[in-house]
């Protein structure tokens, strides 16, 4: 097909080609000019610009959509680091995506030349160009790591990942710590803030160039799917301006019959029999919905189902639906590829792990992609799809976090998900992440979006979806206990706290406080302003003002505390009423005369409900709220045996005995409230004050007293203004504050000092840190084999998906049992010790996944670990390799030649085993 570009070039001259092509790279450095000539399409505009800034020895930020080759640039600074025999470390948030680069660089550069560092795998290490997580970075950087030496570039993949809530402090600490000669190459996707991210770089880390580029290289058309009918989800009208009128009439006018509809029959009733309910949705089958884009040449696509179930569903539905995607060929080369990439698996656990099955979607070109399926399937999808072969993929949202494998068409078939909580709608950022996924640059033309049409799917929302591109990247950082002692381990209490103040975070503080600090300067002029007009000839107004506030201030205090006192003082007297009892209803729309029915004694939890006849015969139940003071009885009044508070005639009676029983003087007989003010020393002080105040006889005092108190209401909302103020600057640092008092009062620091305590905490990277440190400084592990010693440290990195109403979990008994319960009890003590200092970082321990530890270093087969568990391989495989992580951090923290080391050392060697050991890189 030919493009609009191919077009214009085709009717260009030679002269005019190479005009253009002189155009495009003048002002191109020499190693730019080199790199380009890598590949065999021209770089686009945003490329070039990026490419030149860092050429000239800037730091970037490029933020682009997905899809559109930022990672171009982060290459260019790997060929920058090579030419000039410097080093270069790529980063990125993911294992996955780790992988997948290197795989990339080293198909280029040469094993040699390319490392890889991450928590599973350690590849050549010192080489000039390593790939690795960012979490991997960080931790060189505390460790002060010689392999730093030589660092002159840093390509920081997906940066927009510092907004996440877990793990986003880590990108911040890298850019503030990095040292100030490594250039810093920052690749986001599109956000609205981009420039004020910018802005945070260039006052963090020097010259930043910031490069903005909304344009997708390849474009992206919106569809919903109706049925097996495929709509465009916006039409062109031919008008500009008003968005409303581009989306499609069709799905409108369907939303709007379909909600008319529900209306109609919800609740709609025929003389005692209601009317039938509507038929409940369903929406397509999903073999129907790939048959359909595949007629409409749609495939390959990416189907998002927000369930790992769902996903697994969805292809056994294809495979009972004998849908096919594959030629003969084309299945035999995928067969091929599979038993190759799992030659080094074996049999009886590729059978535990349902490979037939997965082996046979793939075959039909039909495959699942989530973070429960084993790692290496994981990676055989991606590895085929982007070959061609696999043409329908069904995956939760973690694919669409940086992994490099867009499809022609994306597919989404609900617009909320679980978040773990409850069921949330995407938000634009969201959907434009997965959607970001369409559109295959140099082989669609364009990519495309659908949506799966349902009644509770408006047509307006998803275009309010598609049509907002992009979402703020706001910080998550927080300081930690593992980041504090190794910052004031390395710089001192005060030069860490200031450099905690160059954090993105509150720099978005200090933004946020622009405002609201000049709205405080404009309150403060007015102040001023109001202060000189009540001025008055005879004295100082404010002064006088001062103190009338003062005594209202008093008078209204008493006022509330009085009637505190008579609302307890009614309702101790409520319960001392009984039928017959004649009351007068102080206050109210009740108030009055009124015989009482029911006490209402242990009806509510406020206090007696009394049901009473009124003197105008109507039966209430009062409250507590009807009596602002003790009530006692006027009289009393036999009501007759037989009296029913329904029976019209019967409360006609009883309200004609109740005006004969009672006088006239006591009906209108009502308490005068008492004063407390009178006999309160200071209202008397303050009043007396006020008399002899020289401006209290002036004729125009009020004047003055009205705007006096302008003055005092502004000047109260502006003093809620500076403490919001307040609230917001240094707020970074006074958490710091906090997190410091938490070491230096269990002795991981001395001031500026770390203790060898503090020195094993700066070598624990989790989120339990302190907990983790305190177990080993107790001893609580020191007589535990290395099974139980898994299972222990598991509960400082498992995290359960159960609720929290679930049975108990099982766990080992004997040692292992004791050692859970005392790091539960560990646990409590921190609680209370950040309680103490209000800060809150450290979870309770999870217990779940204490047995499974057990069982597997113990050398349980995998098919009876995943029965007895219910996990699925990817979950089990990810608990393990984070379990080994911390035992690995355990093991380096502990003494050398201690009994724990050497535990650790062995449960690691345990459980590295089988499915766990397994590595694709290796």
């Amino acid at each position: 097909m030919t493009t609009p570009d191919t077009q214009s070039a085709a009717g260009t001259s030679p002269a005019q080609r190479y005009a253009a092509y002189r155009k495009r790279t003048d002002g191109n450095g020499p190693a730019l000019l080199d790199f380009q000539t890598l590949y065999d399409f021209a770089l686009d505009p945003f490329q070039i610009e990026a490419c030149r800034a860092l050429e000239g020895g800037s730091g970037v930020l490029v933020a682009a959509p997905t899809g559109s080759g930022k990672t171009v640039v982060g290459e260019f600074a790997v060929h920058l680091a090579l030419t000039g025999g410097a080093k270069c470390f790529y980063t990125t948030p993911i294992k996955a995506l780790s992988n997948q680069k290197y795989a990339d660089l080293v198909s280029r550069y040469g094993a040699e030349k390319v490392g890889l560092l991450t928590g599973d795998n350690s590849v050549n290490g010192e080489a000039p160009i390593v790939v690795m997580t960012t979490e991997v970075l960080r931790n060189m950087l505390y460790a002060g790591s010689q392999t730093l030496a030589g660092l002159a570039f840093v390509v920081m993949d997906e940066v927009h990942y510092l907004a996440d809530r877990f793990r986003g402090a880590v990108w911040e600490e890298v850019i503030i710590h990095v040292p100030e000669s490594v250039r810093i190459v920052a690749l986001s996707a599109t956000v609205s803030n981009a420039e004020e991210f910018g802005e945070w770089l260039q006052a963090v880390r020097g010259d930043t160039a910031v490069i903005v580029d909304e344009h997708r290289p390849v474009p992206l058309f919106q569809h919903m799917l109706v049925g097996t009918r495929l709509y465009d989800l916006f039409v062109d009208t031919g008008r500009k301006g008003d968005r409303q009128a581009r989306i499609n009439p069709q799905l409108q006018r369907m939303a709007v019959e379909e909600v008319r509809r529900a209306k109609v029959n919800q609740g709609r009733r025929t003389g005692r029999r209601r009317a039938p309910r509507p038929q409940r949705f369903r929406p397509p089958a999903r073999p129907d919905v790939i048959e359909r884009l595949e007629r409409a040449g749609l495939l390959p696509a990416i189907t998002f189902v927000f369930s790992r179930a769902g996903c697994d569903a969805a292809v056994l539905q294809c495979l009972n639906a004998n849908l096919r995607l594959t030629s003969k060929e084309e299945a035999e080369e995928i067969a091929a590829h599979v038993e190759l990439r799992t030659a080094d698996i074996a049999r009886d656990d590729l059978r535990v792990l349902g490979y037939d099955d997965f082996l046979a979607g793939l075959e039909r070109g039909i495959a699942a992609h989530h973070a429960g399926m084993l790692p290496t399937f994981k990676e055989i999808v991606e590895e085929l799809f982007t070959r061609g072969l696999i043409k329908a993929v069904f995956a939760t949202e973690t694919l669409a976090l940086g992994i490099n494998m867009p499809a022609r068409t994306v597919l989404i078939e609900k617009l909320d998900k679980w978040n773990g909580e409850a069921h949330v709608d995407l938000t634009p950022g969201e959907y434009t992440q997965l959607t970001g996924r369409a559109g295959r640059r140099g082989i669609d033309v364009e990519g495309h979006a659908v949506v799966i049409w349902s009644p509770s799917v408006d047509p307006n929302s998803v275009a309010g979806l598609a049509g907002t591109r992009t979402y703020p990247l706001n910080s998550s950082f927080r300081p930690s206990y593992n980041m504090a002692v190794n910052l004031v381990g390395a710089v001192g209490v005060e030069r860490a706290r200031n450099l905690l103040e160059e954090s993105f975070a509150q720099f978005q503080a200090d933004r946020a406080v622009v405002g609201l600090a000049r709205q405080v300067r404009k309150n403060e002029e007015a102040l001023a302003g109001y202060a000189k007009a009540a001025e008055c000839h005879l004295g100082d107004f404010m002064e006088y003002a001062g103190l009338r506030r003062r005594l209202s201030d008093r008078e209204a205090e008493l006022s509330r505390e009085r009637s505190t006192e008579r609302r307890a003082e009614a309702a101790r007297s409520l319960e001392h009423l009984r039928p017959g009892d004649v009351i007068l209803v102080p206050s109210g729309r009740r108030s009055g005369l009124a015989v009482v029915l029911d006490p209402g004694l242990g009806r509510r939890s406020d206090g007696p409900a009394p049901l009473v006849l009124t003197i105008s015969r109507s039966v209430q139940r009062l409250s507590i709220q009807d009596f602002p003071r003790p009530v006692e009885p006027v009289e009393r009044i036999r009501i007759p045996k037989s009296f029913s508070p329904r029976n019209p005639q019967a409360r006609r009676d009883l309200a004609s005995t109740l005006r004969a029983k009672v006088p006239d003087d006591v009906r209108e007989r009502r308490r005068h409230r008492d004063t407390p003010a009178a006999d309160d020393a200071e209202i008397a002080r303050l009043r007396a004050e006020l008399r002899e105040h020289p401006v209290h006889g002036c004729d125009k005092r009020e004047d003055h007293a009205r705007w006096a108190e302008r003055y005092f209401r502004l000047e109260r909302e502006t003093e809620q203004l500076r403490r919001r103020v307040e609230g917001r600057s240094q707020v970074i640092a006074r958490t710091f504050d906090r997190v410091c008092a938490v070491l230096e009062q269990l002795g991981y620091l001395a001031g500026d000092t770390v203790t060898d305590e503090g020195r094993r905490l700066g070598r624990i990277y989790n989120e339990l840190d302190l907990l983790t440190a305190e177990s080993l400084r107790e001893g609580v592990w020191e007589k535990l084999d290395h099974a139980e010693l898994a299972a222990c440290v598991s509960a400082l990195v498992f995290e359960s998906r159960q609720p929290d109403d679930a049975a108990p979990p099982k766990t080992p008994t004997g040692p292992t049992r004791d050692a859970l319960a005392a790091m539960v009890r560990l646990w409590g003590e921190l609680d209370g010790v950040e309680k103490d200092n209000r800060v809150s970082f450290l979870r309770e321990p999870d217990l779940g996944f204490a047995w499974t530890a057990y069982q597997w270093a113990k050398g349980q087969d995998l098919d009876e670990v995943l029965l007895e568990t219910g996990m699925t391989a990817g979950d089990f495989v990810r608990a393990v390799k984070q379990l080994l992580d911390l035992l690995g951090q355990v093991a380096d923290a502990a003494p050398p030649n201690s009994h724990i080391r050497k535990t650790a050392r062995r449960a690691m060697d345990s459980m590295r085993r089988g499915v766990v050991a397994y590595s694709s890189v290796a």
